[in-house]
């Protein structure tokens, strides 16, 4: 992001990244709700101060299976965690309830997509029978796997005794010398249990922002969709492009918004 600012910090709609991830989770009413940290902690906790959640200190930053590890600790066995990103902002919760109605204490269930161009992405393998067999990363993968199109979206759910067990099993033994949370996949299909995958609704609930670039289009994605339901419910707005929404907004039947407006809720 070339910034001094966490990249979950950062802004759509003027409000930050992660709080769009933590709002779409606590609207699923969770036991609780643990936010790994590492860059600009101290930042992003004084930025959700207002918020009941568990705070988790990442130290070292040693791949995404060594963050979700840090949690584990105040888990209980018995619970079944769900897996965020804090820079996909745009995940709805009718993704999340269509994954979440699969999980149970024996399967795991993962989040993927198909991309024309999914270069950067870990490629989902699977057998000759379509069942998936493990994740692999893009810096680990062969050129055939390159060419794979489904990719791994970072969200998944897990039973937390399984998950536990699998995460403490881990190695960096990869291109990147991290622990891969990816990497449970495979020790699932090792154990026998189902995988069970899901693509979200829309492809932007998935995507990652990285720079600016792709904070800007998500951002003109999200208006154009804030600007969609109330042109559904009877106003009408002369340029959707020139019209910002920031916050929760209602309109009145047959009102017209002129052009380069923003309204806040």
């Amino acid at each position: 992001m070339h910034s001094d600012i966490p990249k979950v910090l950062h802004r759509i709609a003027d409000k930050p990244l992660i709080r769009h991830v933590l709002d779409t989770a606590l609207a699923l009413q969770p036991d609780s709700i643990h936010i790994v940290y590492g860059h600009g902690g101290p930042q992003v906790r004084e930025t959700l101060a207002d918020t009941d959640v568990f705070w988790v200190e990442q130290a070292q930053q040693l791949g995404t299976g060594h963050a979700v590890a840090q949690a584990m600790p105040q888990i209980a066995d018995d619970a079944i965690v769900l897996v965020l990103c804090g820079d996909a902002p745009l995940i709805t919760i009718k993704t999340l309830h269509t994954l979440s109605s699969q999980a149970d204490n024996q399967s795991l269930s993962l989040l993927t997509v198909e991309l024309e161009q999914p270069q950067g992405y870990g490629r989902i393998i699977r057998n000759s029978q379509g069942q998936v067999e493990s994740i692999v990363e893009e810096k680990d993968a062969t050129a055939s796997q390159k060419q794979i199109q489904e990719i791994n979206t970072g969200i998944l759910i897990a039973p937390a005794a399984h998950l536990r067990r699998w995460l403490a099993s881990l190695n960096n033994n990869n291109a990147q010398g991290e622990y891969y949370l990816t990497d449970i996949i495979a020790q699932a299909v090792q154990e026998n249990l189902p995988i069970h995958t899901t693509t979200p609704f829309d492809l932007h609930e998935v995507l990652g922002i990285n720079d600016r670039v792709q904070l800007s289009t998500l951002e003109r994605y999200y208006q154009r969709q804030q600007v969609n339901q109330l042109m559904l419910a009877g106003a009408t707005v002369r340029d959707p492009a020139r019209l910002d929404i920031r916050g929760t907004v209602q309109t009145g039947r047959d009102v017209s918004i002129d052009i380069n407006v923003i309204l806040e809720g």
